[in-house]
């Protein structure tokens, strides 16, 4: 029993962003929705439309942790991992089709036949509590990505981070902060001018804020899903490590690819001394797989190929 609970803490402390996000975001959505139908904003419809398709982001990002951690099989020799970069992909396309498009249709629709906004009060009263929520789950998924990123640039770290729910979740609160700024501006506008269409237009550049957010997603998810190698300086660790074995004469390639956020797939091709036995050589083998493991944890499969290194050249040029 005490197993089960410290699994279950486990698991929430490691998705804590997700949990935090998916709260935030289906009370904010709920509070959205009816502001909308009192003052009848369309920049607070689309709001809350984006809430919701975030409240289903997060629904969808811990799916695919769950099925990320299915153990290896015949089938999936590697894992489950990658699917986790299925999954991060489906919601880039899901911001951009439903979180963008609604959006976008909504406010061109409110432009077409615009309707005055009755009471902006309620609104500003939603809106003010999202951005304190929001802001709170921005607030630790910055924590949590900054945790991560050591020295690197924000976007230097976004780029080479090989879990997509973290960078996910700062860039959808990112987003979400960016549109409740534009949807007060926006309620605003539209009663102080008392002109309607202004909620309208607010409404189509939320939508392009979201379309933004997805192209960015889509191509951090799909280098993903493609195949990443893994992180240079670990590769530089390895290859020092290899070189510095006396009866490998050459290193000719490694190779690495993310088959998991946490799990890497190693692929050695090394030119042995020749005068060295099969049976000394198969010892040495595994002794580099055991001391190229303790360099990093997430190390989960090593393959080292005794290749001469003019075969080698050969190979690499044929591909």
């Amino acid at each position: 029993m005490k197993q089960s609970e410290a699994a279950s803490s486990g698991h929430f402390r490691e998705n804590i962003v997700l949990y935090g996000a998916l709260i935030a975001n289906l009370g904010i959505a709920i509070a959205k929705f009816v502001a909308a139908s009192i003052s009848g904003s369309s920049s607070m419809a689309t709001e809350g439309i984006h809430s919701l398709v975030d409240s289903g982001n997060q629904v969808l990002l811990l799916y695919g942790q769950h099925r990320a951690g299915k153990p290896a099989n015949a089938r999936h020799p590697f894992g489950y991992g990658r699917e986790l970069y299925f999954w991060a992909f489906v919601v880039a396309i899901l911001i951009f089709a439903v979180g963008a498009g609604v959006s976008i249709y909504e406010g061109y629709e409110h432009i077409r036949e615009p309707s005055a906004i009755a009471d902006p009060t309620l609104s500003y009263i939603v809106l003010g509590i999202a951005f304190v929520l929001e802001g709170a789950s921005w607030f630790i998924a910055v924590r949590e990505f900054d945790a991560k990123r050591g020295g690197q640039s924000w976007w230097q770290a976004i780029h080479d981070s090989k879990d997509p729910p973290g960078f996910i979740v700062l860039f959808e609160d990112s987003a979400a902060l960016v549109g409740l700024v534009i949807a007060a501006v926006g309620v605003w506008a539209s009663v102080h001018f008392e002109d309607p269409r202004i909620d309208g237009a607010a409404s189509v550049l939320i939508g392009l804020v979201l379309a933004t957010v997805a192209v960015l997603l889509a191509r951090e998810a799909k280098g993903l899903l493609i195949g990443e190698a893994a992180d240079p300086q670990l590769v530089h660790a390895m290859r020092t490590r290899l070189e510095a074995e006396p009866r490998i004469t050459n290193v000719n390639h490694l190779r690495t690819i993310h088959t998991a956020p946490n799990s890497i797939f190693v692929a050695v091709s090394a030119d042995f001394d020749d005068e060295l036995p099969m049976g000394e050589a198969e010892t040495m083998i595994e002794e580099l797989e055991t001391q190229l493991k303790a360099i990093s944890p997430r190390i989960s499969s090593i393959y080292i190929r005794p290749e001469k290194r003019e075969n080698a050249i050969l190979d690499l040029a044929a591909h």
